[in-house]
């Protein structure tokens, strides 16, 4: 609770962070939370939310359990590791993920789920054909409430596919992160506006999850992007800068 607690003071001076639904995050009741992926940074954000109000434990791609210092936490969570997106682990290790998600939740742990498995490469979220979520739900606890969560305010961050065009080094831009931290003195770092936005869609996503997974997958793709696409957010990292003039990525979508 107290390096929770530490971290999210660290991360709230780069984000101003908005949480609409809290009476949801903090209710007693075991939950499953469905998360859309901007970038590599709202894993910290939710993670460090979550934390403040209860046990929980993420499903979380083993490359990040081979990056120094972050396996370390992530362990200290019992993280349910997944081989990456499309790969023979990620098919084969299936059912083995499947049971744990599902023995963890009858513990009455919370457990942080993303259903499309990696960040999105454009400005709405995409579930295509992803399973894990569907097959979790399908078989859930009767009484596990499903929590999806509307992320929104990461698009366009140094950690997502808007900034460069691509996919961002997880340790490079961590690294940069710590720079910017101090070279703004810690107090004058610029911010940027995320929402988080947490909606009980248990009854829904139960009654989606009965028909097939297209169905569901449809179903949780209209729920993240309710707004429609999100604009591309560029905020400047040092205070003493002059304001961004970051053009968005020429080989991305346009939002």
């Amino acid at each position: 609770m107290i390096l929770a607690r530490f971290y999210y003071y660290v991360l709230t001076r780069r984000y101003r962070v908005k949480i609409k639904g809290m009476e949801i995050l903090k209710s007693s009741e075991t939950k499953l939370f469905l998360p859309n992926h901007q970038s590599y940074i709202d894993p910290q954000l939710i993670a460090v939310i979550t934390a403040l109000h209860s046990d929980f434990v993420p499903v979380v791609s083993d490359t990040f359990l081979k990056i120094p210092v972050i396996s370390y936490f992530l362990k200290k969570w019992n993280t349910i590791p997944v081989g990456e997106p499309g790969s023979k682990r990620e098919t084969a290790d299936l059912k083995k993920i499947f049971l744990q998600v599902i023995n963890t939740l009858k513990r009455k742990k919370n457990v942080i789920l993303y259903p499309s498995g990696k960040i999105t490469i454009t400005p709405i979220e995409k579930i295509h054909n992803k399973q894990s979520a569907f097959v979790v739900v399908s078989q859930i606890p009767e009484e596990v409430r499903v929590i999806g969560v509307r992320i929104s305010g990461l698009w366009g961050s140094m950690w997502s596919v808007a900034w460069m065009g691509e996919r961002p080094d997880f340790v490079l831009t961590y690294l940069k992160g710590i720079i910017y931290f101090f070279a703004n003195f810690i107090f004058f770092i610029p911010k940027r506006n995320v929402t988080f936005e947490y909606v009980d869609i248990t009854a829904e996503a139960k009654l989606k999850a009965m028909k097939d997974r297209r169905t569901f997958n449809n179903y949780l793709e209209d729920f993240y992007n309710n707004n429609g696409p999100e604009k591309a957010t560029y905020i400047k990292h040092l205070f003493y800068f002059p304001k961004s003039k970051r053009k968005y990525p020429g080989n991305l979508m346009k939002p």
